[in-house]
């Protein structure tokens, strides 16, 4: 399960390569490390515009299901995700590199993945929704307050992932094509890109640390 991942392409890059339209991130640094319930860029429509804005990782679990934020999503197929599969709450997540531990002695070691060694931009088909608690870093008085949180779809692992994480990987978009489709399409035809990403169009670029960006 994709619990670590990198942005780390300039806040100009992902506009251009996301044919973003308003800009509503603020200052945006690269992200060599992205963790559960940390703030990331998201591209989302509204309005008939591609609007490139900052949500909080990590959904609200279903009913009985625990407390622990839900990061990546597979049984797209649950009455609990399917209000959030609508082309008003699919967004894309832009990413440089994924991690999933691999299961090392004394300690789980970090592999990381991309569509190759240059970590080009690419996006997680991710969903997105409005939600009001508490998240966020810890406060001595927390109250509830109103976020934006997102998640992203998993699938089969392909052969390149699955030596390390042989259960699952994140949907990879990789072109505009994939991208209008994830915004726009209806939910049926949106689905169809919940697949492994061939083997022969990424790659295993580092492992050991816990943060990843552009050589």
């Amino acid at each position: 399960m994709c619990n670590l991942y990198s942005s780390a392409r300039s806040q100009d890059e992902i506009r251009r390569t996301f044919a973003v339209d308003r800009d509503e991130a603020g200052n945006l640094p690269p992200l060599p490390g992205i963790f559960p319930d940390q703030m990331a860029p998201v591209v989302y429509s509204a309005d008939g515009a591609r609007v490139l804005t900052m949500m909080r990782w990590g959904f609200p679990p279903p009913p009985r299901i625990g407390t622990q934020p839900v990061t990546n999503v597979r049984n797209v197929a649950s009455p609990f995700w399917r209000p959030w599969l609508k082309p008003a709450h699919r967004c894309l997540v832009p990413v440089t590199s994924f991690s999933e531990y691999a299961d090392t002695k004394p300690r789980k070691t970090p592999v990381w993945f991309a569509l190759d060694d240059s970590r080009p931009l690419f996006s997680f088909a991710g969903i997105w929704r409005p939600w009001t608690g508490v998240r966020g870093p810890k406060r001595d008085e927390p109250v509830p307050e109103e976020h934006r949180l997102f998640s992203f779809l998993t699938t089969a692992a392909n052969g390149v992932v699955g030596p390390v994480h042989p259960k699952a990987m994140p949907v990879l978009l990789t072109c505009a094509e994939e991208w209008r489709a994830w915004l726009d399409a209806p939910t049926e035809e949106a689905l169809r890109l919940q697949r492994p990403l061939p083997d022969e169009m990424m790659a295993e670029v580092a492992r050991g640390s816990r943060q990843d960006g552009p050589v």
